[in-house]
């Protein structure tokens, strides 16, 4: 295949996807050195290690979590990262927070900054909605297994912005109690979410 057949089918690849990977262009059988010549072109240009989209590609609010989940494909956007998506809560991360499996090896990615949460069994795959942001599919918990993993994780992001989230979800009619009962079970902490739940809906 000639590099102009290259270059064009890679530009396309581009186009279609929001953006392309250094994995999305050797599984469609092109040669890394054709992003390369690109980059140099400014016909593409790179926004992460393996990483790049077309220029002047208009960036939406939540381009560091299109980014986070290009470079790591099986991660999930959680917690504050997640709260943050669904317009829950007023949390605003400096880091994209994403999990992962206990036993994947942990991501490097110099931007944007990650915070690797380690998540096993169903904890790590119930919840797990697809949203596609710039082009691309992200996979975010949906609200309420965050709500559920705010309280499990309530001694690292605090207990007021667990109790922030479940108000907020509530309030806003964004997850039942059912959907609450089945993700707490779930991250076990049916004990801990269940006297805020009743003080809440009493």
């Amino acid at each position: 295949m000639s590099s102009t057949t290259e270059r064009a089918r890679l530009l396309r690849l581009s186009r279609r996807r929001g953006g392309v990977t250094t994995r999305d262009a050797t599984g469609a059988g092109i040669h890394r050195q054709v992003l390369t010549r690109l980059v140099r072109e400014g016909a593409l240009e790179r926004i992460a290690r393996g990483q790049y989209r077309l220029p002047h590609r208009e960036v939406t609010e939540h381009h560091g979590l299109a980014v986070a989940a290009a470079a790591v494909p099986q991660g999930v956007i959680c917690l504050l990262s997640a709260l943050g998506f669904h317009g829950v809560g007023t949390q605003l991360p400096s880091e994209v927070w994403m999990a992962i499996d206990r036993r994947a090896r942990r991501p490097t990615l110099a931007h944007p900054p990650l915070h690797i949460v380690r998540f096993g069994g169903r904890a790590l795959t119930a919840g797990i909605e697809t949203h596609r942001i710039e082009g691309r599919p992200v996979r975010v918990y949906g609200v309420g297994k965050t709500v559920a993993d705010c309280f499990k994780y309530r001694n690292k992001i605090g207990l007021d912005v667990a109790l922030e989230a479940l108000r907020e979800a509530w309030r806003a009619r964004r997850v039942t109690i059912d959907e609450l009962d089945l993700h707490a079970r779930t991250c076990r902490v049916e004990r801990v979410l269940r006297p805020y739940l009743e003080a809440l809906v009493s």
